[in-house]
C-alpha cells in the first residue's frame, strides 16, 4: 500500500497540534512541516509575555464561545469535541503541568513558554513528524488527487492531504484565492488606543481595577481594569473593544471618541448622592477633595481629574457648589477621550480576517471548495480578545483536522 503523505504548512501552535494528532492517528503516513522561518511556534514562544497563555479555564462551550467576535457560531461545534478541558489533559498527559491563575488565564507552572515548544517538538519527534524549517511555501496547486506544494527554494513536494496554518500571510491568501476561496480583508484586532490627554498625561503604569468603556459612534460597550501606557490607554477591557470593533475602528483610521466610566458601580444620579453627601458630612465636608481620592481610584489620576472638572486644588467638600459637583460627576462618570491612532498589545499581533468561514466545513476544519485541503489557526477569519482564546482556537481546530487528514474524525 502507497504511503499517504500530509503537509503542514505552517509551524506554529495549530500546526504542530494538528501534525502531531495526524501522525499519532495514522502512524503509517508520513507527515511533514513545512515552516518558512529558522524556528518554529514562534508565536508560542513570545506570548504571555514569554510564559505561554496556553488556554483560558472556561469550560463550558456555549460560554467560551462568547470571547470570539469572529467564530463565534462557527466555534461551537468544535469546542463541543475538543475545548479547554481537553487542551489541560493533553498537556498534562504529555508531561507538562498547567496552572490556573485568579484571571483564569493558563499557562505552564514552569511560567517559561519554552516547556511548551520542548513539548510539542518532543511529541511531534515521536510520532514521526518531519520538521523543515527555512522551508517558505511559494504556492498550493492541484493536480489531479494530489496537492503539489511548491517552495519558494523552487522544490515541490507532492502531498495527497494539505492543512494550511500559516496565520496571516498574505503569500497563503493569495494562493488561496486563485483556489477559488474569499478572503476577508485582514485588519488589526488586539491593540491600544493612543491617546494625547493632560488627564493621563505622565501615569503610565497606573491601573484602575474596573471601569466601564463606550464607543458611542458604535454602540459598543466593554467593563473591566484599564490601564494607563506611554501612549495612552490599554488593559482588558481596552483589548476586547479593540477585538470586537476591530473594523469599524479600521474604517475609522483609528480616529474615535472613547467615553470612560471610572465608577460603573453607582449610576449617575447614586454618584451624585454620594458626593453630595460628602458636602454635609462633618467627618468628610473639611477634607480636600483632591489629596482625597474615592472609588478606588489611584490618587494621580483622581488629582489629574480634579483638575479637568476645575475644583480647586485647595477646595474641601463644603466649598464645593452643587453644580460643579454635577460636573465633576460626569468627568467621572462619561470622561470622553479622543483616540488619535493605535499601537500593537506587546509583540502579539492579532489580525481580524482571512478565509471566509462560509467556506470551511468545521467538522474536520477542511475546505468545501477541495478536498483534502484542510485549514486551521488564524489562516481563517477567527480571532479572540486576548487571555489563552487564540491558542484554544489553534489547538481545537489543529486537533480536529489533524484527525481528519488521518480518515480519523473526532
Amino acid at each position: 500500500m502507497r504511503e499517504k503523505t500530509s503537509i503542514v504548512v505552517g509551524g506554529g501552535a495549530a500546526g504542530f497540534f494538528a501534525a502531531i494528532a495526524c501522525a499519532e492517528a495514522d502512524p503509517f503516513s508520513k507527515v511533514i512541516i513545512l515552516e518558512k522561518t529558522p524556528n518554529v511556534l514562534g508565536k508560542v514562544k513570545i506570548s504571555g509575555g514569554g510564559r505561554c497563555n496556553v488556554t483560558h479555564a472556561c469550560f463550558s462551550p456555549d460560554d467560551l464561545v462568547e470571547f470570539y467576535p469572529r467564530g463565534r457560531v462557527e466555534l461551537l461545534g468544535p469546542f463541543n469535541r475538543f475545548s479547554t478541558g481537553d487542551t489541560m489533559e493533553w498537556f498534562s498527559d504529555h508531561g507538562v503541568e498547567l496552572k490556573v491563575e485568579d484571571d483564569n488565564r493558563v499557562f505552564p507552572v514552569t511560567d517559561d513558554s519554552q516547556t511548551i515548544i520542548d513539548c510539542l517538538t518532543e511529541f511531534a519527534e515521536r510520532a514521526g513528524v518531519s520538521v523543515r524549517t527555512k522551508s517558505g511555501v511559494e504556492s498550493i496547486e492541484r493536480e489531479g488527487d494530489s496537492w503539489l506544494v511548491k517552495l519558494e527554494s523552487k522544490d515541490v513536494v507532492k502531498a495527497d492531504k494539505v492543512l494550511i496554518a500559516t496565520g496571516g500571510s498574505k503569500k497563503m491568501w493569495d494562493s488561496l484565492k486563485k483556489l477559488g476561496h474569499k478572503i476577508v480583508e485582514p485588519v488589526p484586532s488586539l491593540f491600544t488606543f493612543n491617546i494625547k490627554d493632560p488627564r493621563i498625561n505622565g501615569l503610565a503604569g497606573v491601573s484602575v481595577p474596573n471601569v466601564e468603556l463606550s464607543l458611542p459612534a458604535f454602540d459598543m460597550t466593554a467593563e473591566g481594569p484599564l490601564l494607563v501606557t506611554h501612549w495612552g490607554l490599554s488593559g482588558p477591557a481596552i483589548l476586547r473593544l479593540s477585538a470586537w470593533g476591530a473594523r469599524e475602528l479600521h474604517d475609522t483610521s483609528y480616529r474615535f471618541i472613547l467615553r470612560v466610566n471610572f465608577v460603573p458601580q453607582l449610576d449617575e444620579e447614586t454618584l451624585l448622592d454620594v458626593m453630595n453627601d460628602f458636602r454635609k458630612d462633618p467627618d468628610q465636608q473639611r477634607k480636600r477633595i483632591h489629596s482625597n481620592a474615592l472609588f478606588s481610584l489611584p490618587l494621580r489620576l483622581w488629582k489629574n481629574i480634579c483638575v479637568a472638572a476645575k475644583i480647586p486644588e485647595r477646595a474641601t467638600w463644603s466649598d464645593v457648589s452643587k453644580p460643579l459637583l454635577r460636573k465633576f460627576v460626569t468627568h467621572l462618570s462619561q470622561a470622553e477621550f479622543v483616540v488619535s491612532g493605535k499601537s500593537t498589545f506587546k509583540d502579539e499581533f492579532v489580525t481580524a480576517g482571512g478565509v471566509d468561514l462560509s467556506q470551511i466545513d468545521f467538522k474536520t476544519f477542511s475546505s468545501k471548495l477541495h478536498d483534502n485541503l484542510f485549514l486551521a489557526g488564524e489562516v481563517l477569519d477567527i480571532d479572540a480578545i486576548t487571555g489563552g482564546f487564540n491558542f484554544q482556537a489553534a489547538w481545537t481546530g489543529g486537533w480536529i483536522a489533524g484527525h481528519a487528514m488521518a480518515d480519523q474524525p473526532v
